[in-house]
């Protein structure tokens, strides 16, 4: 599995966040512009229609299709249970009659007097759309969905997998580069979002679905172990569309990794808040990064906190990780960024980054190979 990221992960520790809810199909939208909303609250409802079941009835009946009308029992529009005779003919010996039966529950939809054939609707499955973030309503898309906002802190992982949820933040271990054992996690961390360590191994996370967390937040996890919970090797594609609990989001790569100090600080200054996560990544065209969301518990989805910043790029100061080898992984900050071109080990020329990194070392850069951690 490749380690090369496209620039631009977030940490925040205040800002504003708006997430967009749309419906899949047009429906009804629940909540007004101005209502404030909790995660778990319903914000808009629609209905899918059902699946369609074919029976073709004059093949089953031996009839041509223009009769097919005479042999209904059920007519177009009424209900029939999974197995109720739909259709029957009349011979004069009673045992050479033939009954067919609906495949499944629904309703009539049709009866086709040019294919012969049936066609059985199941009712239709409903679609509820939460608001994901506590926040407020600032703005109603019309028989779509809302546009939901909220201030606090916001924090983008590297890696993640599995969809939407919501939870209390909890950190579990001792510090950004703890290891921490199945024996860790206890009954009391059902439904929450877990500060998980430096590595997350495959045992922990089987003890986690155990207890039912919520989500699990990690350094760094093997892709053999990530591979063994999913059952299938992951490649390189959208994710999100997971059904695990709980979901995992990685904040720093592959294999045992220390967790940032801002991201980790950041999430331990919040822990008992309720919080918003998402493991759905995408790491090429359409960057799209896993999140944990903390909004503010006291006016911040009115907006009372700063806008999102305008990313102004690698400058001196700019806190950085490396995304490839050598020292995949290590943070650090930007000490200089000398002009033109320079020559590398591999006798490249190309633009470098002089980077200083948490242990004093320094250490020049390609800068295709540095990550800004926009904070």
């Amino acid at each position: 599995m490749g380690h090369a990221y496209t620039p631009g992960l977030r940490v925040s520790e205040h800002t504003v966040v708006r997430k967009e809810r749309r419906l899949p199909i047009a429906g009804k939208v629940l909540v007004e512009c101005g209502a404030m909303v909790k995660a778990r609250d319903v914000v808009a409802r629609a209905e899918l229609p059902g699946d369609v079941a074919t029976v073709n009835v004059v093949n089953r009946l031996g009839i041509a299709a223009a009769e097919l009308p005479r042999f209904m029992l059920k007519n177009v529009g009424e209900a029939v249970a999974a197995a109720e005779p739909i259709a029957e003919n009349r011979p004069w010996i009673k045992r050479f009659r033939t009954v067919v039966k609906s495949p499944v529950a629904g309703t009539i939809e049709s009866v086709s007097q040019i294919t012969g054939q049936v066609l059985v609707r199941t009712a239709p499955r409903r679609v509820e759309l939460a608001a994901y973030i506590d926040g407020e309503v600032v703005e109603v898309f019309e028989n779509e969905g809302v546009m939901v906002q909220a201030a606090g802190a916001f924090v983008q992982g590297i890696f993640g997998v599995g969809g939407e949820t919501h939870g209390e933040l909890v950190v579990v271990g001792n510090g950004p580069g703890a290891v921490l054992n199945p024996g860790d996690l206890h009954q009391g961390l059902a439904d929450k979002i877990v500060v998980a360590g430096s590595l997350l191994t495959s045992a922990i996370y089987k003890r986690a679905a155990e207890i039912g967390i919520a989500a699990l937040i990690c350094g760094g996890i093997h892709d053999r172990d990530l591979r063994e919970l999913l059952g299938y090797d992951l490649g390189v594609a959208i994710t999100g569309h997971e059904k695990i609990k709980p979901i995992l989001i990685v904040t720093e790569g592959f294999g045992p990794m220390t967790i940032a100090k801002a991201t980790y600080q950041l999430l331990e200054s919040r822990a008992g808040q309720a919080a918003s996560a998402n493991g759905a990544t995408q790491i090429r065209a359409g960057v799209l990064r896993p999140e944990i969301i903390i909004p503010s518990p006291l006016g911040g989805a009115r907006g009372e906190g700063k806008a999102e910043r305008a990313v102004l790029g690698l400058r001196p100061g700019s806190p950085v990780r490396i995304i490839r080898e050598p020292g995949f992984g290590r943070l650090g900050a930007i000490k200089s960024l000398p002009e033109g071109l320079v020559r590398i080990e591999t006798e490249a020329k190309v633009r470098v980054a002089e980077v200083e990194f948490q242990d004093g070392s320094v250490a020049v850069v390609p800068r295709a190979n540095v990550e800004a951690i926009e904070s």
